[in-house]
């Protein structure tokens, strides 16, 4: 899908530059790249140079792949402008300011996309589309009702060993927004309730407890663990049915990356590309009401990221 789009990049790192190399492919040209050096002294936006530059050329939209810290800043001042805007994840390191983002870009009639990719990996898609048969989100929650007596659990892991990057954040905006946006992608966020929340010390491990309380499958749990620091490289999601005898379901988990025979995760490719062609099926005017409902979860994510928590 090529377009002559405009674009501006915040962040030239190694997800900036993935993003940018993409873009370019499908026809973009950035007019400007801003980094690090484009921060003051104190690690902040500088507001007057990014709102200089961008008030004063034609740009479509805004690519932000910098440090966490600053993505509440840069997109705030692109959508302002009425500048579409994709992001790396978390949209924002508060609650309130990634919802205040949301409602910006409907108010600016502009497109707020969140670079989230693990919910466009095929391995999930594809778990998606067959758990959620399994449970009765199409039409057969009689069966459901017989089979599982609407119960079930869910466990959503993710670790990997210790990386410099993304340390500006603790672990839940790291990596898990990515699993939070997963679910919410699945489940009602107005059916959840947070049970338990949290986060080591050093800010690399967490956990979450999250029941549903609310809807068809109310009484169903949900578990997440994630670490940054660990021994291990895994993403899975593993599935437990509370089964009455009358039940053919089984357990079962699914990896949603390969690993190599070194025992480290291979990235599915497919997840980035998927993620850009929706972004810019976005742009040409298709799915609209999809995307403002994944604006919506992404910044759903980012509350039960930033919910109160318990040190451990």
């Amino acid at each position: 899908m090529r377009r002559d789009y405009k674009a501006v990049l915040f962040g030239n790192g190694t997800m900036g530059e993935r993003h940018r190399k993409f873009f370019e492919y499908s026809g973009v040209q950035f007019l400007k790249i801003f980094d690090l050096e484009d921060l003051d002294g104190a690690r902040n936006v500088r507001t007057s140079l990014v709102d200089e530059f961008i008030s004063n050329k034609k740009i479509d939209f805004a690519v932000i792949a910098s440090p966490a810290t600053t993505h509440y800043e840069y997109a705030k001042l692109c959508l302002k402008r009425g500048i579409s805007v994709f992001v790396e994840k978390p949209l924002a390191t508060l609650g309130a300011q990634a919802q205040e983002l949301v409602d910006l870009a409907i108010r600016n009639n502009v497109i707020l996309f969140v670079a989230q990719s693990e919910c466009f990996n095929s391995v999930f898609l594809n778990f998606r589309k067959h758990f959620m048969n399994e449970i009765g989100a199409s039409g057969n929650a009689a069966r459901m009702r017989k089979c599982a007596d609407s119960s079930f659990r869910l466990e959503f892991r993710r670790e990997h060993k210790y990386s410099a990057r993304c340390r500006d954040v603790n672990v839940a905006l790291d990596l898990l927004v990515h699993d939070l946006s997963l679910c919410l992608s699945m489940f009602n966020y107005d059916d959840l309730q947070v049970d338990k929340f949290t986060i080591s010390k050093n800010e690399d491990r967490a956990q979450m407890q999250i029941s549903i309380v609310k809807g068809a499958h109310a009484g169903a749990e949900l578990d997440f663990i994630v670490d940054r620091n660990s021994d291990i490289d895994v993403r899975t999601i593993s599935v437990e049915f509370a089964r009455s005898t009358e039940c053919p379901a089984s357990d079962y988990s699914v990896s949603l990356a390969p690993h190599d025979e070194n025992g480290e995760v291979i990235h599915i490719s497919d997840s980035l590309e998927n993620e850009h062609k929706f972004f810019l099926k976005l742009m040409a005017g298709a799915c609209s009401e999809w995307g403002r409902r994944a604006a919506q979860s992404a910044a759903n994510a980012v509350k039960l990221a930033t919910i109160s928590t318990a040190s451990s």
